[in-house]
């Protein structure tokens, strides 16, 4: 029988994703050693707490978490063990508290450092270019609120770094999709640039391809939106056991997963996900908080939650809160160049506008929660802070400092994006604001702002805008804050399409500059001993007379055992104890003590040694 040949039909090559670019990585590891490199010189003198009693706090509790000596800070603001339990393993290294305080430096720069990775990743999430970016994320990486802190042991050296990486994991999450499966990551089978993916469903593959390729798609989908649902809830939780600011995080994350849960617009299986973990970690954090104050407060700590609660029954604490957290808005926005205040001001329109093409559901909902946290931190961190007579409890930025950079990368963003009706009307919404906030908050201090003590270390930024150092002159800072804001919104508006996003960068890299040159140190600190006592080996006793700024650093130093505390007007000093730390008028020594000399009344000490030791 005759037959034709005939030639078999080969189904066309299925394209498949291109090989992720490997330079874009190495760009971000460079990127992130110079971040640290940075900190590394700028901090370069830091060799003990300098911030009291916060920072001896964090190192006396990952000191006990550690196995070592604890302390009593009984009476004291309570210190959680979140940011601690990162810092013990450097007691396992070494006890001597110089080289703890560097290694815990170290830690603190590395962490801060990994801010600028994670803004990047944001700044992709917003749309931005990948080569601008990369430029946006490497300045914000250096911002003010990530500079300041990483040198120091608080949990601020942290907390950026972890409400970035909760930002984007709920971003994530919020971008699933439904429980029938959203693929991309605003739930429309998009990439983080808004284009349809091509990949192994792109054209050329047949129908049967096709199906195959969208139920791969979709189970990686619901995989990726677990995964993100475990890293939010797991930054929250952790977040609440670092400091009280997470609490704000964890409910706020406990919310927006709950009610995403209730819509059906994420994998049930993500969210759930998301609230069990959330909640373990937190259990844990509450377990491992519990355990420190216990011994470490054994008298009890601070009742900050019995001032909050007081403030927020009356009228008169409503308007403390509310003016405070007006105060810290203004902050804010002048300590970010009025960046924060673009950022609020979009984060705003986006959680109101309907749904559209203009701003996916993934970005209204991570708009939602930040503008969430951001309030609720100003609202209560406000109404619990007790009256210090200080100015920083009128318009303090600390406490939004971890909120800082994300508005930062939210105004660079729209910069880097937005049209020039736009940044304008932004950038003019941000002044107003601005102005309206810093207003409430000097119209409710008063003469306040004047009377009461002011501490250079509660406003770095308005200092730099200001240039006055013994006071604060909002109005200078402002008008600064404005014209930096002016020329950065200049700098987006310029006609070459090329320098959308490079020309705003490049514009703030030269503020950066300049507020790092501001910050560091023009010398070398004097060498040897400073004012503090300096006991020699065994156990070491204060008079419970002598002054916190004496005792608390020194139960630092004092690295081998714990601190003994016995009242002097009324009992000798311990037996068996060497060394007593006593105020200057507390007489002539007991039998079996002998006076050192040391110190004296213009040091607030002097100290005893037990004729037993040597």
């Amino acid at each position: 029988m005759l037959s034709t040949p005939v030639a078999r039909l080969r189904p066309p090559p299925v394209a498949r994703p291109a090989a992720p670019d490997r330079r874009w990585g190495w760009a971000l590891a460079g990127g992130w050693v110079a971040q640290l490199l940075l900190r590394s010189w700028l901090f370069r003198y830091h060799t003990g707490p300098v911030a009291n009693p916060d920072e001896t706090g964090y190192l006396l509790a990952a000191r006990w978490l550690a196995g070592g000596p604890g302390a009593d800070l009984t009476g004291s603001t309570f210190y959680q063990g979140g940011y601690a339990l990162l810092l013990a393993p450097i007691h396992w290294v070494t006890a001597d508290p110089a080289t703890v305080y560097r290694l815990v430096v170290a830690v603190g720069s590395m962490v801060a450092a990994t801010a600028f990775p994670l803004a990047y990743l944001v700044l992709r999430r917003l749309a931005v270019g990948r080569g601008a970016a990369l430029g946006l994320a490497f300045v914000a990486g250096a911002a003010p609120s990530l500079l300041l802190f990483s040198g120091l042991a608080l949990a601020d050296a942290i907390l950026p770094t972890l409400l970035l990486g909760w930002l984007l994991a709920l971003h994530d999450l919020a971008g699933a999709g439904p429980e029938q499966g959203g693929t991309g990551r605003d739930g429309t089978g998009r990439d983080e640039t808004g284009r349809e993916g091509t990949g192994w469903c792109g054209t050329g593959c047949r129908l049967r391809c096709r199906l195959r390729c969208r139920i791969m798609r979709r189970g990686r989908g619901r995989d990726a939106g677990v995964r993100a649902g475990l890293a939010a809830g797991g930054l929250a939780g952790f977040a609440a056991t670092v400091h009280m600011r997470g609490m704000v995080v964890l409910a706020v994350s406990v919310v927006v997963v709950g009610g995403l849960l209730v819509s059906r617009r994420v994998p049930r299986r993500a969210g759930l996900a998301s609230l069990a973990v959330a909640a373990a970690v937190a259990t844990a954090g509450t377990v491992l908080n519990s355990a420190l104050a216990a011994a470490i407060y054994p008298g009890g700590a601070r009742d900050l939650s019995g001032i909050l609660v007081s403030r927020l029954a009356g009228l008169d604490g409503q308007v403390r809160a509310l003016s405070g957290a007006a105060g810290q808005l203004w902050n804010l926005i002048v300590g970010t160049w009025g960046l924060a205040g673009i950022g609020l001001a979009a984060a705003a329109i986006a959680a109101v506008r309907g749904a559209g093409r203009a701003v996916s559901s993934a970005h209204r909902v991570t708009a939602v929660a930040l503008l969430a946290v951001t309030l609720g931190i100003a609202y209560a961190s406000s109404a619990a802070l007790p009256d210090e007579h200080r100015v920083g409890n009128y318009a303090y930025g600390r406490y939004l400092a971890c909120v800082a950079v994300a508005w930062t990368l939210v105004g660079l963003g729209v910069l880097a994006r937005a049209r020039r009706p736009a940044i304008a009307g932004l950038a003019a919404a941000a002044a107003v604001l601005g102005g309206v906030t810093g207003g409430l908050a000097a119209w409710h201090a008063g003469d306040r702002l004047s009377r009461y003590a002011f501490i250079a270390f509660d406003f770095p930024e308005v200092i730099f805008l200001s240039g006055v150092r013994d006071r604060l002159d909002m109005a200078a800072a402002s008008l600064t804050a404005l014209a930096l804001l002016a020329a950065l919104a200049a700098l987006a508006t310029l006609p070459w399409p090329s320098a959308k996003g490079w020309a705003p960068a490049a514009g703030l890299a030269a503020v950066t500059v300049a507020f790092v040159v501001h910050l560091a140190p023009a010398s070398a600190p004097a060498t040897g001993r400073d004012w503090l006592p300096a006991p020699g080996p065994g156990r070491v006793a204060v008079d419970t007379r002598v002054k916190w700024n004496v005792w608390l650093p020194l139960a630092h130093r004092v690295w081998w055992t714990r601190l003994e505390k016995y009242d002097g007007a009324r009992q000798a000093p311990p037996a068996g104890a060497c060394t007593a730390i006593v105020p200057p008028a507390a007489g002539p020594p007991p039998a079996g003590w002998t006076a050192t000399g040391e110190g004296g009344p213009s040091k607030g000490w002097t100290s005893w040694r037990g004729t037993g030791c040597r």
